[in-house]
């Protein structure tokens, strides 16, 4: 799952990314309104960090404007700001969750899958489609309880794919997702990895499948298992021998 931190103080927000990315996320960082504006047109974010104090404008801003053209991704605000009147201000304009500095980062984590649990966000912890099931919390992925291992920015793709299982995923929105603001790509790089899922899952049995899209992207369902005579009620047919 992909995050962006908005903190003005660059080096604490690096920090912060870089723990995030021990614990499984994918972190960008943006200093400003300007640049976290930009970052979430880019990018479809699973979560964002926004901090309130920002150099260009107020993060408050930002986050009535993200609510303001639709925008669900779940906020967690982090600042410095912590009286009673901040914390309603914030949750009334749209706010997920509400951290006064300083905090901890093991909290914070915590808070994170706490807001992505949540209903309007469409995601459990157990993301499941047939017998493939993908813990976001612990970072596991198991065919029929069985653990899968597969690298983690495959990992990361299968999750994109799963949560919107049964539509076309666009390889601009798996590039952006998997490799963010910062890392450049090869060309050739999804098709690796697809590549590389597709084989993981068809030798551990799974029962879904990656289909591509030509020109457009990539999908994955579940795969139809043939009806065998034995399994229909009279004989191939249904009918009296």
């Amino acid at each position: 799952m992909r995050v962006l931190v908005v903190e003005d103080n660059e080096t604490y927000g690096r920090l912060l990314a870089a723990r995030l990315g021990l614990s499984g996320f994918e972190a960008d960082v943006a200093v400003s309104v300007a640049e976290a504006e930009w970052a979430s047109s880019q990018v479809d974010y699973s979560a964002i960090v926004l901090d309130l104090g920002l150099p260009d404008r107020d993060g408050m801003e930002f986050l009535r404007e993200l609510r303001g053209r639709g925008k669900t991704t779940p906020v967690l605000i982090v600042t410095a700001r912590n009286r009673l009147a901040d914390r309603v201000a914030a949750l009334h304009a749209g706010a997920d969750d509400f951290m006064g500095k300083p905090f901890s980062t093991d909290e914070l984590i915590a808070r994170l899958h706490a807001v992505l649990r949540r209903p309007h966000t469409m995601v459990g912890r157990v993301m499941r489609l047939g017998n493939l099931a993908i813990d976001l919390e612990t970072r596991q992925v198991r065919v029929d309880g069985a653990l899968l291992s597969i690298r983690l920015r495959e990992q990361a793709i299968l999750e994109l794919l799963v949560r919107d299982h049964g539509t076309v995923v666009t390889r601009r929105a798996i590039e952006a997702h998997l490799f963010g603001l910062a890392d450049e790509s090869d060309s050739n790089a999804i098709d690796v990895y697809v590549h590389r899922l597709r084989r993981h899952l068809a030798d551990s049995g799974a029962t879904v499948q990656i289909h591509t899209v030509r020109g457009v992207g990539f999908m994955i369902s579940v795969i139809r298992q043939p009806v065998h005579d034995a399994d229909m009620p009279n004989g191939r047919n249904g009918t009296q021998p």
